[in-house]
């Protein structure tokens, strides 16, 4: 029996399903086509990385995903200034800047840092003149041995922990966990009555 003043279900779910299904026949030939451009790319950005610019590693916001590490938008202006890059020189040769970043912690400055540095030993400069080199360009056999880098640079690698395997003792088995962690917070809810009856106690036998 229908109760209160409802509408009769009557759906309509057949209206010409058949113009409105979307094919995707034409996949292969876009994998070719976007092969074809990642070469062009490649060539015509010679000899600087395919993948772009160097980015710093950064931690994922908020607590589901702040222990997963990945690549930031760009390093921050302290980082670029421990590391010994000053921030206009930095996109020139092929460092991401992000002026609006902070660091929050040492050791995520400490990493970026070291990144920089490491980035800075490996980097070959081509000077601007093919006849004139400046200071801070690469010597011509370093321009020789060259060669483009392919895929992500310096790519970000997640450390896995490492699992230690303890043999089980007899005083581990007899350890009563929960017993334990119930009287801890037993402790620590009576703390400040403990302390304060103490405090009088102590009161008491001065007087």
């Amino acid at each position: 029996m229908v109760k209160h003043n409802n509408v009769i279900p009557n759906g309509h779910f057949k209206k010409h399903w058949q113009s409105y299904v979307k094919t995707w026949f034409n996949q292969p030939a876009r994998k070719t086509r976007r092969r074809n451009a990642r070469q062009k790319k490649a060539v015509k950005i010679f000899p600087r990385p395919t993948a772009g610019l160097l980015r710093p590693i950064v931690h994922g916001q908020t607590q589901k995903y702040n222990m997963k590490i990945r690549a930031g938008r760009g390093f921050s202006l302290e980082e670029l200034k421990a590391a010994g890059i000053p921030k206009k020189l930095a996109p020139t040769i092929g460092i991401s800047v992000d002026h609006r970043r902070r660091n929050r912690s040492l050791e995520g400055l400490q990493v970026n840092v070291q990144r920089l540095k490491a980035y800075k030993a490996k980097l070959v400069i081509f000077p601007r003149r093919t006849n004139k080199f400046k200071a801070g360009d690469s010597t011509p056999e370093e321009l020789a041995n060259a060669t483009q880098v392919k895929g992500p640079i310096m790519p970000i690698v997640m450390d896995k922990p490492n699992v230690e395997l303890v043999k089980v003792t007899e005083e581990m088995k007899s350890f009563r966990a929960y017993d334990k962690l119930r009287r801890e917070r037993t402790n620590q809810r009576h703390f400040g009555a403990r302390l304060k009856r103490a405090a009088e106690a102590e009161k008491e036998e001065k007087k």
